[in-house]
């Protein structure tokens, strides 16, 4: 990210070492673990109302402390239309005015990591602020978080339960893995962009609709760190096994593999670009691309299909 291009990523290296020291359709077959059956819609108490939140900035306590977030209404809400909910986490140093504006790629373009633009008005966006600008997620607390959030969005505006995302870059794409593991029930699918595990896998057991995204160059959040996330949910989702493809170095380019086999409403996706560690690549060019990139579209594809 633009803004924070030289100092986040050294940052992020010593979290690491800390915490260590301590293009197919996305098809899913029958089969495999069944313990975890996507939700049915299920419309919430906000559906029907007046909307009880505007979009903005707004807080809410959580466990003892005050925390905030940034919320996107879609344009023209309609009180009676359930909304595809997604929470887009902030990478380490980054806030959620960063990932609500774009501004650190390109400011509306990069918007809720490029999806605002694809959405058309059908998501309800909610970018939540990390203590000291991370998903440290000591105790689960951010998770907590996560679930404050929800139910204070949920009272007061309409949202449809079975149709709940997280993803996110690096530190984020960690907290969205550990929505993964923690909450599986109550996200429908992840993308987890260039992350590691920083945020803690609480449960850990149960199918999430997954996809991965990572750079085979990442020298902050190495790719085989993306695989071993990747693959937990390839075993989760009962998915046969496999190496997906990955582009050459040098290539500029990148491969999309959707598994065969994953559980009915499970599917794993892993996109392997030629890159290091950055959000917004594109093929044939380095640096990040708001409105170049292909990840928003790969991203977006994979949640709408729900």
């Amino acid at each position: 990210m633009k803004s924070r291009r030289k100092a986040w990523p050294a940052a992020l290296a010593a979290v690491v070492a800390l915490v260590m020291g301590a293009t197919t359709a996305y098809g899913s077959s029958s089969g495999g673990p069944q313990s975890s059956a996507p939700r049915a819609a299920s419309a919430t108490a906000g559906c029907g109302r007046a909307p009880g939140l505007t979009s903005g900035a707004h807080t809410v306590q959580s466990g003892g402390k005050s925390r905030n977030y940034t919320l996107k209404v879609p344009d023209n809400y309609d009180r009676n239309r359930p909304y595809r909910l997604v929470f887009g986490f902030h990478w380490l140093g980054g806030t959620a005015t960063d990932v609500a504006t774009g501004r650190t790629v390109e400011t509306g373009a990069w918007a809720y990591y490029g999806l605002q633009r694809l959405a058309n008005n059908s998501t309800i966006f909610v970018a939540p602020q990390g203590l000291n600008n991370g998903w440290g997620n000591a105790g689960g607390e951010d998770v907590a978080f996560v679930d404050t959030m929800r139910t204070q969005i949920e009272a007061a505006l309409c949202v449809d339960t079975s149709r709940r995302f997280a993803l996110g870059f690096s530190y984020g794409a960690a907290m969205s893995y550990a929505l993964a593991c923690a909450r599986p029930t109550e996200f429908r699918a992840v993308a987890v962009q260039s992350g590691g595990q920083l945020s803690g896998c609480s449960g850990g057991a149960l199918p999430v609709a997954y996809l991965g995204v990572h750079g085979i160059r990442d020298s902050v959040l190495g790719v085989s760190g993306g695989r071993a996330l990747r693959d937990r949910f390839v075993r989760n989702n009962g998915c046969s096994a496999q190496n997906p493809p990955e582009p050459a170095q040098g290539s500029r380019t990148h491969r999309v593999t959707a598994y065969s086999g994953c559980s009915s409403g499970h599917p794993v996706v892993w996109a392997a670009f030629d890159e290091g560690h950055i959000a917004a690549p594109q093929d044939g060019a380095g640096g990040d691309s708001g409105s170049r990139t292909w990840v928003p579209g790969e991203i977006w594809k994979f949640f709408s299909q729900f």
